[in-house]
């Protein structure tokens, strides 16, 4: 057990640290795990991959693109030429008529009034009117529209007469934005489906490491990793891992079987003390003291055996102050300590009655031993509960001398007393050391600070049953 000095500090309870209304700003920090930081690095790379490989795919198939539609057209023009070369001037007002009914093509005289606006727009139909000129004379006219009518429009001389050939303008642009769309959102969800199958893939071997090391930490040693994988590294983990598993099984095994036979046989000799005390001890005094001696050892063996107990427990809705009373009332000499609880009768925490229990008992202990005030030589003890969120806070307090705040931190390490040169601490100083143990197996929180009037304040922290 931890001995206090006089010097009281001023840390803040937890229960009024988790409480809503007073509540101190902490920072936060977004803990990605394993998996989703694979995913979103894989899904980053192939998503630019993916936008590389369009924005290279429309610079390959913008040039190929242009120069095919330009000789399309190219070609219907010659063709549209060498049809009215062909014809005499009759005949030749004949085919125009008759091209000018089709609905993708039409063929019309080129009169010197006519208003008309240049093709060159931007790069793909600069290029388009390029390869036109270069294919039909320097002297062929490419415009966007003639005398208001929308459209592909090529200029072209025959002998001396001048024509218009409309061409539909849909069948010589460039890819459509929407057929590009398409793809590339194929292509994306093609990512992020890949993406999430290889971080899967990639991220199982871990999962099932921190499960199974999850479980050695919860005192199961039988897991197993498989040993069978195709990975050399991850095999030669999991190979490792299942040592380790067995060697703490077998140290567990060994441990519990040493302990249970240094508890046999400590006792057998003490009993055997006991009686021959009892029998041939005259003083009455030196009997008592013996036999204080006795009970000493005694404890100090329950409590080595508390601390190293296995940490099996079973979890479920308990009555905090049902137990509150049990544990106090093994506390009957009044000069000593006296203990009053401020527990509602209906406080349920999912915990283990039997280790819930022997946390009260040793708080309590630890209250009788170091927590007596300084007036009356009493230990006075007061126990109150919050109710915080999910949470339920206990607190056991004291008004004794409190503790160096130095030395808050050391009262749980095993074997630590916070004076060491007092005679009276005969404890083994395993008392918090099984407390914080206990209520960490139970799956809560368990601090200690000085109360800002004088005393310790231990705060255990239980989910709500």
């Amino acid at each position: 057990m931890a001995t206090r000095s006089k010097r009281p500090g001023s840390r803040t309870p937890l229960s009024e640290r988790l409480s809503p209304p007073k509540a101190r700003p902490a920072k936060k920090f977004v803990a990605l795990s394993l998996f989703w930081r694979t995913f979103f690095l894989l899904a980053l790379l192939l998503a630019g991959g993916v936008f590389a490989w369009v924005q290279t795919f429309r610079a390959l198939e913008f040039e190929p693109r242009a120069v095919q539609a330009a000789q399309q057209i190219a070609s219907l023009v010659n063709l549209t030429r060498s049809a009215l070369l062909a014809t005499d001037g009759i005949n030749r007002i004949a085919i125009i008529k008759s091209v000018s009914t089709l609905d993708a093509v039409k063929l019309t005289p080129r009169e010197p009034t006519d208003k008309w606006e240049p093709f060159e727009i931007d790069r793909f139909q600069r290029v388009i009117e390029r390869e036109l000129r270069d294919q039909l004379g320097p002297d062929t006219v490419v415009a966007s529209s003639m005398n208001g009518a929308e459209g592909l429009w090529v200029g072209f001389s025959i002998a001396r007469d001048n024509y218009w050939l409309k061409v539909d303008p849909t069948r010589v642009g460039p890819m459509s934005t929407a057929t590009i769309l398409l793809w590339v959102s194929i292509a994306l969800l093609a990512t992020v489906l890949g993406s999430a199958g290889i971080a899967r893939l990639i991220n199982r071997p871990l999962k099932d490491l921190s499960f199974a090391a999850s479980r050695i930490r919860d005192g199961e040693y039988d897991s197993r990793l498989d040993e069978t994988t195709m990975t050399s590294e991850i095999r030669q983990v999991n190979m490792g891992f299942n040592r380790m598993a067995r060697e703490l099984a077998k140290v567990e095994q060994d441990r519990a079987v040493m302990l249970a036979g240094i508890s046999h046989d400590l006792r057998t000799p003490l009993s055997r003390l006991r009686l021959e005390a009892e029998m041939s001890v005259k003083d009455e005094e030196a009997k008592a003291n013996m036999a204080m001696d006795i009970d000493q050892l005694d404890a100090i063996i329950d409590k080595f055996m508390d601390y190293a107990r296995p940490g099996e427990v079973r979890l479920v809705p308990v009555n905090v102050a049902a137990i509150v009373e049990r544990e106090a009332a093994a506390f009957r000499d009044t000069s000593q300590i006296r203990i009053s609880s401020k527990v509602a009768i209906d406080t349920l925490v999912l915990a283990d009655d039997v280790e819930l229990g022997r946390v009260f008992q040793n708080l309590f202990e630890n209250a009788r031993r170091y927590g007596r005030s300084t007036d009356t030589g009493i230990a006075r003890v007061v126990v109150s509960y919050a109710r915080t969120g999910l949470w339920v806070i206990i607190t056991v307090r004291d008004y004794g001398q409190g503790v160096d705040p130095k030395k808050l931190d050391q009262l749980t390490t095993p074997f630590f007393r916070g004076d060491a040169a007092r005679t009276a601490a005969t404890g083994a100083g395993l008392g918090l050391a099984i407390v914080e143990k206990a209520v960490q197996r139970m799956g809560g929180a368990f601090e200690l600070a000085n109360a800002s009037e004088g005393g310790l304040l231990a705060h255990v922290r239980l989910k709500k049953g």
